[in-house]
């Protein structure tokens, strides 16, 4: 069974740690749109990644740091 993601839920790709925190923008299927931080816009295949999803008070830490 395949995770559901829902837009505006913050994700991390554990094979690309450097693209940073990501936000679901949509899902349908085993396809999630995810505007990450570093690397914008990706169409990830969820049958394929196994996206991590983390807290919005971890986002928002990940976002004071930054600025």
């Amino acid at each position: 069974m395949l995770a559901r993601f829902s837009p505006g839920q913050y994700v991390r790709h554990p094979q690309e740690p450097d693209w940073g925190i990501g936000q679901v923008q949509s899902s349908v299927a085993d396809r999630v749109t995810v505007n990450f931080t570093h690397a914008g816009k990706q169409m990830i295949i969820v049958s394929v990644v196994d996206l991590v999803v983390i807290s919005d008070e971890e986002a928002q830490r990940d976002q004071d740091r930054r600025n």
